[in-house]
């Protein structure tokens, strides 16, 4: 299994990025794609997920990115996106893609994510 992220970058805050992340070697739309931050000195944290169609294809925010972060997927491409919109500097971090099996209820824990891209790197200048 492979998740290739990109679409990182250096912005200014109140611009826009796209991430892509390209999943090979799994059965894509069996699972929920996820995709979560870390910034530097701390935790990952959950941003945004977009569920499998067989468990109502719906899709789940962060509250920090609630509003600004659009999460979609292209089933046919196998590849899930991020939109961000206006960016802020809070928003400079590693972002990762990932994928997940487990119930519903666990899409939101990093823990329960089976396989991860290796990350792109996100800048948002001040």
């Amino acid at each position: 299994v492979q998740l290739q992220a990109s679409g990182g970058g250096l912005v200014r805050a109140g611009e826009s990025l796209k991430l892509s992340c390209a999943a090979s070697g799994l059965a894509f739309r069996s699972y929920h794609m996820g995709w979560f931050r870390q910034a530097p000195g701390l935790e990952r944290e959950f941003v945004a997920t977009s569920i499998r169609s067989g468990s109502g294809g719906t899709t789940y925010y962060a509250d920090s990115v609630k509003g600004r972060f659009t999460v979609s997927r292209d089933n046919a491409k196998n590849t899930v996106y991020l939109q961000m919109n206006n960016l802020g500097s809070e928003d400079t971090a590693v972002y990762y893609c990932a994928a997940s099996s487990v119930a519903l209820s666990g899409t939101t824990s990093a823990r329960n994510y089976n396989y991860w891209g290796q990350g792109t790197l996100v800048t948002v200048s001040s």
